[in-house]
């Protein structure tokens, strides 16, 4: 067996359901959950019937590199999006969905041969970076988000030691579980690093059209853009239509960038094994072509997040995120596992307690006392599980009060 696989850690899912097994909870209150982070609006009707018109392309096989039409349809929205043209033969690859691309792309940049080979990513972080990395042979160094900035990862508490071993930087851009997104000045800082380092960005953009202002959040390649680097050397964006289309079903998105690292990329995914069919190829050039749902599924979320986001501040640490689907709260008393486990049994909404998304490091576990909230249900229903939340932290304050009050 690979011996790397004893390196991987459990999934947050996995540690919460080992958590929960003995819990059994109200049974008069029908449940609620907040946990998984996955969509639960509608899927669009033309993606619906683009999936059922094409059904013929299933007696064939799909080339790795996807169609022209769907690498041209990519890199449109790519244009009308961020202003950003891309060649859509050599920068431009659709992949089954940002996670399959996520590591996989790991497993092509990393050289595990160099000493000590390095991972730099968010923490909090979406577990996949950290699989990823320690499969390719890598070590995991973790940036802690920042309460005084939003939560946005603290880079600087990567000492430039760590940063000439690195190879490889994740970047989640609205972050997950925190909503930051990163300014342009922040992508000039890390740009600089890579340029004189030589390590290679991975911009996780999977929830860049979920946003509650005006100004829709500023992309990779278009702060590359900006900053005159139109080569994007050693920057890859991966993006996906699960959140932004309703499809998590269809695993489909595509990555963009550097023109080399994408032929290097294309290649290792030939061996991989990671043709995307023909059928969601031809849905996901519906999806990428309209924006009409795309608004109106953002249009849902802001109206869940302008009803739960207030009702919640009344009890909880809790404030509207740049951008994604989630609410990063902290929690009284500052157990977050006590929190979430007591929640469940009392009021049957389930969320996910902050520290299983993180590692310790630099001293701490920066999701420690924090709780992830997904509102991906329909209106009536995250606004039931925030009613939920709210009666039942009023309950838990008064029990720590008391109990400190004993003491």
């Amino acid at each position: 067996m690979n011996p790397l696989l004893q390196r991987l850690n459990p999934y947050p899912f996995e540690r919460l359901r080992a958590l929960t097994k003995d819990i059994v909870p109200n049974k008069d209150l029908r449940p609620i959950s907040l946990g998984i982070g996955e969509p639960k609006h509608a899927t669009p009707a033309l993606v619906e019937k683009a999936l059922m018109g094409n059904l013929h392309e299933l007696s064939g096989y799909p080339p790795t590199a996807g169609s022209p039409a769907l690498r041209e349809a990519c890199a449109a929205w790519m244009q009308r999006r961020y202003g950003v043209a891309l060649n859509a033969a050599t920068q431009v690859l659709p992949v089954n969905g940002s996670r399959e691309a996520l590591f996989a792309l790991a497993q092509t940049v990393i050289d595990p041969n160099k000493p000590g080979a390095t991972v730099v990513c968010p923490n909090p972080f979406y577990q996949i970076y950290e699989g990823a990395a320690l499969l390719a042979g890598a070590d995991v160094v973790f940036a802690n988000s920042d309460p005084a900035r939003n939560f946005a990862p603290d880079w600087s508490a990567i000492d430039e030691a760590t940063w000439s071993r690195t190879q490889l930087l994740y970047v989640c851009s609205p972050g997950n579980p925190t909503g930051a997104v990163a300014p342009l000045e922040e992508w000039k800082m890390l740009f600089e690093l890579s340029d004189r380092h030589g390590f290679v960005i991975a911009s996780d953009e999977c929830y860049s059209e979920i946003y509650f202002r005006d100004e829709p959040p500023l992309g990779a390649l278009q702060a590359a853009k900006l900053l005159g680097r139109d080569d994007f050397r050693r920057l890859i964006v991966l993006t996906s239509l699960s959140k932004r289309s309703n499809v998590p079903g269809m695993r489909s998105g595509f990555v963009a960038g550097d023109a080399g690292i994408l032929k290097d990329f294309l290649l290792y995914r030939t061996y991989h094994g990671s043709a995307m069919s023909g059928v969601v190829q031809a849905a996901s050039i519906a999806a990428w072509g309209d924006e009409e749902h795309v608004i109106e599924n953002r249009a849902l979320y802001r109206k869940k997040f302008e009803l739960v986001t207030p009702l919640l501040a009344e009890v909880l640490d809790v404030k509207l995120p740049d951008a994604s689907f989630y609410l990063w709260a902290a929690v009284p008393g500052g157990d977050d596992i006590a929190f979430s486990l007591a929640l469940l049994a009392q009021y049957n909404v389930a969320v996910l307690p902050g520290s299983l998304l993180a590692r310790d490091a630099h001293g701490i576990n920066p999701g420690r006392g924090r709780i992830r909230m997904a509102l991906v249900a329909g209106v009536e229903e995250c606004l039931e599980a925030a009613q939920r939340i709210v009666a039942f932290t009023r309950d838990y304050s008064r029990t720590l009060t008391s109990a400190a009050s004993i003491n």
